[in-house]
């Protein structure tokens, strides 16, 4: 379980939500907690780095948000992030430091800590990605199981009950996703792994991993 905390996958040094996420065990345990976070922060935040926008709705004025994105608050853009043309933000969202929300892009419910990449394509819901996390063209965080029961998290082949019914993925620090990887809902993402293109993950996957398919995990050498 100690793998799966918040402080195991994550620098809180690099994020804006650092108090939220230093508040709870395990990082889904955040996720409820979003929207009340930014409603809180928002107000308090410099205004000579940060502007309101709209309702709860706070950018940084270093940032660069295209006219063609659609911004629904609560939502805060951290200083020199870029949100790309017609990116979909629809709220309960945090976007770090120099990340980049990408074309077409559709972001609810997560955090993107700093330097953070999701440039293509993606869908990102009820997630957490890490310090430098990428994900290629195509990547998607399904937050849902078909049969709409609550998610759990498959380590060492027992299952981890999480008490959520949304949960995409926890994406720890310097992880790569390949294009057009489906993270199933209850995906956790040790430090500095990367995952092969086209893969569907789902549960555990360790640190200074590759993941090649759900029967072929191998350490980095």
């Amino acid at each position: 379980m100690k793998r799966l905390e918040v402080k195991n996958l994550y620098n809180l040094d690099e994020t804006i939500a650092a108090e939220l996420l230093g508040s709870v065990t395990y990082p889904w345990e955040a996720l409820s907690k979003i929207s009340s976070f930014i409603l809180e922060l928002g107000p308090t935040l410099d205004k000579d780095k940060f502007e309101q926008i709209g309702d709860d709705i706070w950018v940084a004025k270093s940032a660069n948000v295209f006219p063609s994105a659609y911004l629904h608050g609560p939502l805060i853009i951290d200083e020199n992030a870029e949100v790309r043309q017609c990116a979909f933000i629809r709220g309960s969202a945090i976007v770090g430091k120099n990340a980049v929300v990408g074309n077409s892009t559709e972001l609810k419910n997560s955090i993107l800590f700093n330097n953070v990449q999701t440039p293509h394509y993606n869908y990102v819901g009820d997630s957490i990605l890490g310090y430098k996390s990428h994900t290629g063209a195509g990547v998607i965080t399904s937050n849902l199981k078909s049969d709409k029961s609550l998610v759990t998290v498959l380590l060492d082949g027992k299952k981890v009950e999480t008490g959520v019914k949304k949960f995409g993925a926890m994406i720890g620090d310097n992880v790569e996703v390949g294009c057009n990887s489906v993270l199933n809902p209850g995906t956790v993402i040790g430090r500095n792994s990367n995952v092969y293109p086209l893969s569907p993950v789902r549960g555990y996957v360790p640190e200074n991993s590759i993941f090649k398919s759900q029967d072929n995990i191998v350490t980095k050498k």
